[in-house]
């Protein structure tokens, strides 16, 4: 079975904008959302102002109620959050490397 395993330094290219379109505007209206939340409006405060009722991070978001409702315990999920992420964009970062250095996607290089 012959299958080409895309090298990840090469997928956005690969992608059509009609797919790449809706998940940029989705990612705006997503940000332009969550900036609405936490920041005071231009011209309604000082500028680079936060919501006084906002803590960096706390959306209302929490559909599974696993927020934590102590102000000391949700700072550590925090940490731990951007932790985990710090060391997963690492990770993806390794493996484009891997990428580069001989030629194979990732797949390639698991034997698949």
């Amino acid at each position: 079975m012959d299958v080409h395993h895309t090298i990840a330094n090469n997928q956005i290219p690969e992608i059509p904008g009609t797919v790449l379109f809706p998940f940029f505007l989705a990612i705006n209206i997503a940000e332009a959302l969550r900036a609405s939340t936490g920041w005071v409006e231009p011209g309604l405060g000082p500028l680079f102002s936060l919501r006084e009722k906002y803590y960096p991070g706390d959306i209302g978001f929490d559909p599974f109620g696993l927020k934590p409702k102590d102000g000391k315990a949700f700072a550590n999920m925090q940490t731990k959050e951007l932790s985990n992420g710090r060391l997963a964009m690492l990770a993806a970062a390794g493996m484009c490397v891997q990428e580069q250095v001989n030629g194979q996607g990732i797949l390639e290089n698991l034997g698949f």
